[in-house]
């Protein structure tokens, strides 16, 4: 069987390019941006790609989930959840001082917003962090890059200051995409869909959320994206416990369908971590406490 060519937000040396590396027997290939990362999984060039979804300080990756929601229609297959720590890395014989510069992919400079308020110095966006060093190296002038150490091993520079990042817990949610297939359920597994208001009225976002809660459907994000369509109006991207092949995530989301909005599903895929085993365990064990408390209740009906 060919190995499976899968893309990553290049070039060597980003983020993207360790959680790809984290992948066995794959071909991996660096893409320029998010957008072409997409566009090349959705027209067959890849087979997958590797694109960051969440940021623990930033939070979403607009690109990434605007361009699942509103551009392609491919399907998130599994998650790579990833340390992030970043350093400020220069050309040798470049001080702190000397720096004119710090250049690094928005995400990335946006997690160390603190450290480079002390530095008196223009920030400058790239499309990677990788793409900072590639540049920074390249360059005769006193730049500095945020980037990975394997970045600053691969493009030959050193470090003037490691972990700027603003908070020690900083890690970046990856998410495998591919074309047609839904991962497989295992039992420890987040699904995420979009759902389309057909038209804003009271209660609707309350009519949405109340048909998981009936069902003891645990949420683990919400978040509204403008539809770029006017102000103010809104879908929201929803994840939750369970896949679509349990009977009630599918009938919460056949209901959902069919009375109160247009679903997009963006896939169901293992979870990382213990989390979402341990609210499934909650949840049961609550369910039969309940479930045991009523049978008392009813076992004292006269006959």
């Amino acid at each position: 069987m060919a190995q499976l060519r899968v893309g990553y937000l290049g070039p060597e040396g980003s983020y993207s390019h360790e959680a790809v590396s984290t992948m066995d027997d794959v071909v991996t290939v660096a893409c320029d941006s998010i957008a072409d990362l997409l566009a090349a999984v959705a027209d067959a060039t890849l087979d997958q790609g590797v694109l960051p979804l969440e940021n623990a300080i930033e939070g979403t990756v607009s690109a990434t989930i605007d361009g699942l929601v509103f551009d392609h229609e491919l399907f998130i297959e599994r998650e790579i959840v990833l340390p992030i720590r970043l350093h400020l890395l220069a050309r040798p014989g470049v001080a702190l001082e000397d720096l004119t510069s710090v250049r690094s992919y928005v995400h990335a400079l946006a997690q160390c917003r603190n450290f480079l308020r002390t530095l008196s110095v223009s920030v400058d966006q790239t499309t990677s962090t990788s793409q900072a060093a590639r540049e920074v190296a390249a360059s005769h002038e006193p730049w500095g890059a945020v980037a990975s150490t394997l970045a600053g091993t691969l493009f030959g520079l050193r470090t003037l200051a490691s972990d700027i990042e603003d908070h020690a817990d900083n890690a970046t949610r990856f998410v495998v995409v591919g074309r047609d297939d839904v991962a497989s359920p295992t039992g420890h597994d987040r699904t995420t869909i979009v759902c389309f208001q057909d038209a804003d009225r009271p209660g609707s976002l309350y009519g949405i959320l109340g048909r998981f809660a009936a069902r003891d459907i645990n949420l683990t994000k919400l978040e509204s994206r403008p539809t770029k369509r006017g102000l103010g109006e809104y879908c929201f991207v929803i994840e939750f416990e369970g896949h679509v092949a349990d009977d009630v995530v599918a009938d919460c989301l056949a209901d959902l369908q069919a009375h109160l909005t247009r679903v997009k599903f963006l896939g169901s895929y293992p979870v990382t971590g213990d989390e979402a085993n341990d609210r499934r365990e909650e949840v049961v064990e609550a369910r039969k406490v309940a479930a045991d408390w009523i049978k008392g209740i009813r076992n004292r009906i006269r006959s």
